[in-house]
């Protein structure tokens, strides 16, 4: 593939979630719940005339981390289950997706947020401009020229908007450049993922010993001078936590990337789809978008 263009990244489950709080309880007419597929359907529109991307890739988590679990059983542990409601629309999430011809990429014992990571590394070098659409806090560490983070609106203040987070955005927003961002989710913890951070050290004092420290093992190695003076015994206490918890909030990179080509649209498909789930309003949008207009 030649040429320089914009690829959009999406964290599945993270847009899943948003749409199916976001959206009223909705339902076919036997009960089936539709609500997150509506959601699903308009937002991944919505991008697309935004964005305008060559491709969208689209990320879903199977089975987690192997490889983090092993390190912290209680990794990502406090998640409640996913609602039923949800879990029932996840199938039919991928298959729309597939109709629309966004590629749906998933990998057991691989966590979904180390694949997409590893995508938006490879196609970046490569000289790509890539739009990773997510909330999680994870992805600020590998903002760079060509990598940014299109943050959905937050829940709760949905009129803030799509906002974008570029290297300066990550600074502002967390008060450290995206290579301190695992090290700071280190010290301050992940709620998100279940990963504790040190007890009383919040951002402005993470973001301040990493000015000052550089990494986590600078910290580490300062903890005797670190101030307030209380955090001192407990940065010393808990440096095989520390180190451990930087695993964890580390992205691995390593993994293997998809051919970067965009599939074609299965416009029959996923009006079969639409009309399935008695998505009446969504099938005439689709219609608008997909058909071509027949040549006289």
């Amino acid at each position: 593939m030649s040429g320089m263009a914009k690829w959009l990244l999406v964290d599945g489950f993270n847009l899943a979630y948003r749409c199916f709080y976001a959206v009223p309880e909705l339902t076919r007419a036997d009960g089936f719940p539709t609500g997150a597929l509506h959601g699903w359907v308009k937002s991944l529109w919505r991008l697309a005339d935004q964005e305008h991307p060559l491709a969208t890739l689209v990320f879903f988590d199977l089975g987690g981390s192997n490889d983090r679990l092993a390190l912290h059983a209680e990794y990502k542990a406090q998640r409640e289950e996913m609602p039923a409601a949800l879990q029932k629309q996840i199938d039919p999430i991928k298959a729309f997706t597939r109709a629309m011809g966004l590629v749906g990429i998933e990998q057991d014992g691989v966590e979904s947020d180390d694949l997409l990571a590893s995508q938006a590394i490879a196609l970046g070098n490569a000289g790509h401009e890539v739009v990773i659409v997510s909330a999680d806090k994870d992805f600020a560490q590998i903002v760079n020229d060509q990598i940014k983070i299109l943050l959905p609106p937050p829940t709760a203040n949905p009129k803030l908007g799509w906002r974008v987070l570029d290297a300066a955005g990550v600074m502002e927003k967390f008060g450290v450049p995206p290579a301190k961002i695992a090290d700071y989710l280190a010290l301050v913890g992940d709620t998100s993922d279940n990963i504790p951070g040190l007890d009383g050290v919040g951002p402005k004092t993470a973001s301040k010993w990493l000015a000052e420290f550089g990494t986590l093992e600078g910290v580490i190695a300062h903890a005797t001078e670190l101030k307030p003076d209380r955090f001192q015994a407990v940065v010393t206490s808990s440096v095989e936590r520390l180190r451990l918890n930087l695993r964890l909030t580390t992205l691995n990179l390593n993994l293997p990337t998809v051919a970067a080509d965009p599939t074609p649209v299965q416009a029959a498909e996923l009006y079969r789809l639409l009309a399935e789930m008695e998505m009446k309003t969504a099938l005439a949008d689709a219609k608008k978008r997909y058909d071509q207009p027949e040549l006289f």
